[in-house]
């Protein structure tokens, strides 16, 4: 009975590893962004319709040549367009790809080109702004800040007739924040996007990773798929706190500092776009993010921004090991060996409860004589074999459930550390020694993977069998091998974890062994 129950737990688990890795369906693909200029389709034009005019925005004023305003702060270099008035480019200074050919350029999560560009407006129709000329207001110029100049402001300014446009960029160094001031005059609706690409590293983003626009709607984290928008736009009404654009490990985010009529959802271009959506404008202001998914920076704007990072139902435990393994981390300095502590912290409280539950289990295989003779006496009479082994198992004091209980405690505990090793910014590009140069990435030459299934092997040669049935013994014997295969494709991080998680079972198993008599 024991060994069903602990056979149905590995199984479980070994289902909902499966089933994340390999049968999740996967995030719909995401077709290239058009280059600038190319026409949007139509059912971007249908998915947002236009408002009556209150001021018309004067045409044929494009710029002769448009001017390019450079700001670079220790953490940041980006490009803004008085075309638009609008961020056209924006580099990670502190970032670097992930892969052999990008591992020596910087992260850049805005490229020249978009279709439409970040923080465009629309005051009359669809983004109608996003094309218009602006003009630098006096004094504007290039920024370099740092810790002498630690705070800088480029103004664009629009005016025709009774229409006013002002926009007021405020960066401060040593920040991913960027403060935004819209001044508008003469406009019967305010619109403001984040666009498709702004906050976009990689749209490669893996199975169980969102990529692309999302939402906090009161406590609602609100993923924004192509599926929600492709017959037209979604509007969220309900106390929208932020919207941002986001991959695996570096979003774009938009804060406003007063409450916005509807966030709206919509298609650009083949891209779930999101935007913001106001009446009767005159002046807004938002707090931007631009940059990695780090915990810290992301709380410090308020309005719930850190929860764009998902660690899913367990995150109550997941923000805990995180803030935890960061601490270790600030003492050790190497992420790899932080595991390594964290694993013999997190097995501290389980150590009683796991030692319990092995001692039930050797049990269970001292007395499988006892209850073999029980099975055949009454094999015809299961009612009278249920109590018989019933009077077995308080005879020994044996739990016949007590080896599951410490496995079914742990798995919150699995899955909330494999969220953190999973999303987790800190691991990207982290290091451990020799080989592993990347603890977010798979072990390149499966060496942790396959020492951690001989060690899970160990740990079930080593575990006492409390059935006879040899079906169920060879279906054990195979869960390493399982295991193994799975294992290959996760983060090296996950896998170490796993790996000391065993040797320490190990350990703790022979020690049993050793002492348990009935």
């Amino acid at each position: 009975m024991d060994k069903k129950a602990l056979l149905a737990v590995v199984l479980s688990v070994a289902v909902l590893i499966l089933y994340q890795f390999y049968l999740a369906p996967k995030p719909a693909p995401v077709p290239s962004t058009p280059a600038a200029g190319q026409a949007a389709p139509a059912a971007q034009k249908a998915a947002t319709p236009a408002v009556a005019p209150a001021a018309a925005l004067s045409q044929g004023t494009q710029p002769a040549a448009q001017h390019i305003v450079t700001v670079e702060t220790d953490q940041y270099v980006a490009r803004f367009s008085t075309v638009g008035g609008v961020p056209e480019y924006w580099m990670l200074k502190k970032y670097r790809g992930a892969t052999k050919q990008t591992k020596n350029r910087n992260v850049v999560i805005l490229e020249p080109g978009s279709s439409l560009p970040p923080l465009s407006l629309g005051l009359v129709s669809d983004f109608d702004a996003a094309h218009l000329n602006f003009s630098l207001a006096s004094g504007t110029t290039d920024l370099k800040l740092d810790k002498s100049h630690p705070e800088g402001k480029i103004v664009f300014e629009y005016s025709s007739g009774q229409a006013l446009i002002r926009r007021t960029y405020t960066f401060h160094n040593g920040q991913y924040r960027v403060d935004l001031k819209d001044e508008v005059k003469g406009f019967p609706s305010y619109t403001i996007t984040l666009g498709p690409d702004f906050g976009i590293y990689s749209r490669e983003g893996g199975r169980g990773i969102h990529v692309g626009p999302v939402l906090l709607s009161g406590t609602d984290r609100i993923e924004v798929s192509h599926k929600k928008v492709e017959h037209g736009s979604v509007s969220y009404t309900q106390d929208v706190k932020w919207i941002a654009q986001e991959d695996k490990y570096f979003c774009s985010a938009l804060v406003p500092h007063s409450k916005m009529d509807e966030a709206v959802a919509f298609m650009q271009s083949g891209n779930p776009v999101i935007a913001f959506r106001t009446k009767n404008p005159s002046v807004e202001k938002f707090a931007i993010y631009a940059g990695p998914k780090k915990q810290s920076d992301l709380a410090a704007l308020g309005s719930g921004l850190q929860y764009i990072v998902d660690f899913g139902i367990f995150s109550i435990i997941s923000r805990p090991i995180l803030w935890l393994l960061k601490l270790i981390h600030s003492g050790v300095g190497n992420y790899g060996w932080s595991i390594v502590l964290l694993t013999l912290l997190i097995r501290i409280p389980f150590l009683p409860l796991v030692a319990k539950g092995q001692k039930s289990m050797k049990k269970l295989q001292m007395i499988q004589p006892l209850m073999q003779e029980i099975r055949q006496k009454y094999k015809k009479d299961p009612q009278r074999m249920q109590r018989e082994m019933m009077d077995i198992y308080k005879k020994h004091k044996v739990n016949p459930m007590g080896g599951c209980l410490p496995m079914l405690l742990q798995i919150p505990v699995f899955f909330a550390l494999y969220k953190v090793l999973l999303i987790s910014i800190a691991l990207r590009g982290a290091p451990f020694a020799l080989w592993i140069t990347d603890l977010s990435q798979k072990d390149p030459y499966y060496v942790l993977p396959v020492v951690m299934g001989i060690t899970m092997f160990i740990q079930q040669k080593l575990t006492p069998v409390s059935t006879g049935n040899p079906a169920q013994q060879k279906l054990m014997l195979i869960m390493p091998v399982i295991f193994t295969i799975m294992f290959m494709n996760f983060a090296s991080g996950l896998v170490l974890y796993w790996l000391v998680n065993n040797l320490l079972s190990v350990a703790q198993q022979i020690y049993i062994n050793k002492k348990v008599i009935v």
